[in-house]
């Protein structure tokens, strides 16, 4: 009994010698060594050709399949007038390469990190709609390559770029525009290579971000793959939804047009013999308008269209150029009753002289004429004519309807212009 306690006792001894033996070279073992043992396996001269695409799902000679996502970090600016926009992003890449398994020394090598592109295959993807772009290197190169064990590579670089947006302004500023970010392949085709958006949430964007003139609603993936004569090539789309803050043009653009268009109207409160005033109130306000048209279409391309703001702008310029012209009449009218004044006066004159009726006299009938008309009954009364009446002269009549007339015609206007605009907004969203 005592010899079986004995064996049973040195047996444990030994079990637990092992195992401290073993913990001890584990403790002991170098993984940045092992990691560059590992990589020198998978990557080293005559192992592994990175001209050659990987092999299809399950080791088949189907497509090469890589899954896309990106981060939107930033979109810097909006340009309506190069119809482009500037986007700083995190662009990653995923595909499985079984040819870069590796041992993870149980659990503990979870990857492998490159930051040198050309070891390994890369997808030829590029961005259709690109006009610029460039890397980031400060402090070092933003671009890291990971390699799982079980063969799949995670690529992630930042890039900044400048993408074509084309634009539909016939609404502008009550316009929504869409941006897209196109990604393709540039030389396999769909049958070596298929872009495939990552599952569950391709594309991210930071909180809190921020555009001087534009709000972003809502962005959508979608695939846009195009047939050429050299094949089938595989297409990832995003679209952008931007929204136009209107609160900006609003200050800057329609409420300085409205004062204009009402500055414009203080011309029939003056004296119609305050020539150079209205004169000059006038051409300023008309001048003002002028300059307040071309500076906004500076800040646009020219099209083919008509914009909503270029309804908005000639009808206020109308309404200035038409309260100088109503000036002009109202002069007009005002000569003209001077004179009428004093064709009157003459006859008051003649009207003192004794009247001596001769035959064919073309003075006594024209009397007889009048005297005739006095005669005749007098008419109903008609409630504008009456007003009217309290101004005797024309120009004086002119400018009163012209008060009234200008506001009113102004508010109708805009009634319709907002009804029209943002109705025709809400239908496009």
């Amino acid at each position: 009994m005592i010899m079986g306690t004995g064996h049973c006792f040195w047996a444990i001894f030994y079990f637990a010698c092992l195992c401290s033996a073993s913990l001890a070279n584990n403790a002991n073992i170098n993984f940045r060594e092992r990691e560059k043992k590992v990589l020198d396996q998978i990557l080293g001269i005559g192992k592994y050709d990175a001209r050659i695409r990987p092999s299809g799902i399950n080791g088949t000679d189907g497509p090469a399949v890589v899954r896309i996502n990106l981060f939107v970090r930033s979109i810097a600016t909006i340009s309506d007038i190069k119809m482009e926009y500037s986007v700083q992003l995190t662009f990653r890449e995923q595909w499985l390469d079984e040819r870069l398994k590796f041992n993870d020394v149980g659990g503990r090598l979870k990857y492998l990190t490159l930051t040198e592109a050309n070891r390994v295959w890369m997808p030829d993807l590029f961005f259709s709609n690109e006009k610029e772009g460039h890397f980031h290197n400060i402090i070092m190169p933003n671009v890291y390559i990971r390699i799982f064990p079980f063969g799949s590579v995670l690529y992630s670089i930042r890039i900044s770029l400048t993408l074509a947006c084309p634009m539909n302004l016939k609404l502008y500023p009550l316009d929504r525009q869409v941006c897209s970010l196109r990604m393709a392949s540039y030389g396999w085709t769909t049958d070596d290579l298929v872009f495939l958006w990552k599952e569950g949430d391709p594309v991210q964007v930071v909180k809190n971000l921020h555009l001087p003139r534009f709000t972003l609603e809502k962005f959508l993936t979608d695939y846009c793959n195009s047939k050429t004569n050299t094949g089938e090539y595989s297409c990832l789309k995003v679209d952008l939804l931007f929204k136009r803050e209107f609160s900006y043009y609003l200050i800057q653009i329609y409420i300085p047009c409205c004062m204009l268009v009402i500055v414009s109207w203080v011309s029939f409160w003056l004296d119609q013999g305050a020539v150079p005033a209205r004169v000059s109130l006038g051409v300023t306000t008309l001048l003002t308008m002028a300059t307040q048209t071309s500076g906004i279409n500076a800040s646009l391309p020219p099209v083919s269209y008509t914009k909503a703001i270029d309804v908005w702008t000639g009808v206020c310029l109308t309404f200035v150029f038409g309260a100088l012209l109503e000036f002009a009449l109202v002069n007009y009218a005002s000569r003209s009753d001077l004179h009428r004044e004093n064709m009157k006066k003459k006859r008051r004159e003649l009207e003192q002289k004794p009247l001596v009726r001769h035959p064919g006299d073309p003075l006594a009938l024209e009397k007889l004429r009048q005297c005739e008309v006095h005669m005749q009954p007098p008419k109903r009364p008609n409630c504008c004519r009456s007003w009217l009446s309290k101004f005797p002269t024309r120009s004086k009549r002119i400018d009163v309807i012209s008060r009234i007339t200008f506001p009113l015609v102004f508010a109708l206007f805009n009634l319709v212009y907002w009804s029209t605009y943002l109705f025709r907004e809400e239908e496009e969203t």
